[in-house]
């Protein structure tokens, strides 16, 4: 738990810290979204990464062996 919040925390962190010397846009001028849009990721393929990680994640969650199971009676005879 600990990694992941560390993990998380560094992503949070690092992208404003990156940005710090980024221009301003130009008023009047075009910030270039459609251009952006075209050149991104295609959205079947972000699709196919999410039910990856959803099914990742379910599997993970799923597959924690239960270290309370009672031991079977002994029985003597």
């Amino acid at each position: 738990m600990r990694v992941i919040s560390l993990v998380l925390a560094l992503a949070l962190t690092s992208s404003a810290a990156l940005a710090g010397d980024a221009k301003p846009l130009a008023p009047g001028g075009a910030a270039g979204v459609k251009k952006a849009q075209l050149e991104g990721i295609d959205n079947g393929l972000l699709i196919v990464l999410g039910v990856a990680l959803v099914v990742g994640i379910a599997v993970a969650a799923s597959s924690g062996d239960d270290s309370n199971v009672p031991a079977p009676p002994v029985t003597t005879s």
